[in-house]
């Protein structure tokens, strides 16, 4: 459990978390109106009977993050990275075990709420009041906001209705006005892997500043260079499991010889001259 020596505080603790999602599946009756109306209507039937499959996306994972830590989660594909970051911000049950948050754990991309049909301007308003934010914080912060996304770089966009944004617009904004604010705990999703280098780089030096301010950052990505960047701790996921725990170089090590990723790629030699 948590080691509160060295004044090393927790902010999160994970303690033998599994997560369950219930899929619907093809249980008997399948096709017929009255047989689907009867399982409804049964009070005590099985999920078995029912059709309904349960998917095991988090298995017994413990941990404890601690004020001022950058952690990064990695895992190939469907290895519950994601699924445990909506846990933490508690917009996920957990099946067994329990999440203990310090402070309030804001996920990017949820307290920011994007509406597609307004302004980036007024959702920047928005998205400001929705993570707790005064009005005169948000007008304070707004030109920060946008220079920081960049979004204007090109044109005049922070005037266009969100749908006429790219993805990448979308999601560098989105991170811009997340990070206006001090996070006891902020959980970034991949955001990092838009934009060019430039806003990247703006992006993990805002990371170390909400690490001064005794902020917990946790961040998925399967871009290893952000990860050694940004993190000095990372959690490796594998198939639902905790696979390691450790110093970011250490466990990316083992993981890209899991995965066969040589990440930093380094720069392709010279050919060598021949000889005339």
């Amino acid at each position: 459990m948590a080691d509160l020596t060295n004044d090393r505080i927790p902010t999160v603790v994970a303690d033998g978390v599994d997560i369950v999602y219930r899929v619907n599946g093809t249980g008997a009756g399948r096709g017929s109106a009255t047989a689907a109306l009867n399982r409804m209507l049964r009070r005590k039937q099985t999920e078995k009977a029912s059709g309904v499959r349960r998917v095991h996306a988090v298995k017994n994972v413990s941990f404890v993050a601690y004020r001022g830590e950058a952690i990064g989660l990695i895992g190939t594909n469907g290895s519950g990275k994601s699924t445990l970051l909506k846990a933490v911000a508690g917009l996920l049950p957990v099946e067994n075990g329990r999440i203990y948050t310090g402070g309030q754990p804001s996920l990017l991309g949820v307290n920011a709420a994007m509406m597609n049909d307004l302004t980036g301007e007024r959702n920047v308003h928005l998205g400001g009041l929705a993570m707790g934010m005064s009005r005169e914080q948000v007008r304070d912060r707004y030109q920060e906001i946008v220079d920081f996304s960049g979004i204007n770089e090109k044109g005049d966009f922070i005037t266009l209705p969100m749908r006429t944004y790219s993805s990448g617009m979308a999601a560098r904004l989105r991170f811009s006005i997340a990070a206006a604010k001090d996070h006891d705990v902020l959980l970034i999703d991949e955001a990092l892997a838009t934009g060019d280098r430039s806003f990247q780089k703006r992006s993990e030096d805002r990371i170390r500043e909400l690490r001064k301010h005794a902020g917990t950052v946790f961040l998925v990505s399967h871009n290893n260079k952000s990860i050694r960047d940004t993190c000095d701790r990372v959690l490796w996921l594998e198939r639902g499991e905790l696979r390691m725990d450790g110093p970011t170089e250490d466990v990316l090590k083992e993981y890209e010889a899991f995965t066969g990723d040589k990440s930093p790629k380094a720069e392709p030699k010279p050919k060598a001259a021949v000889p005339s």
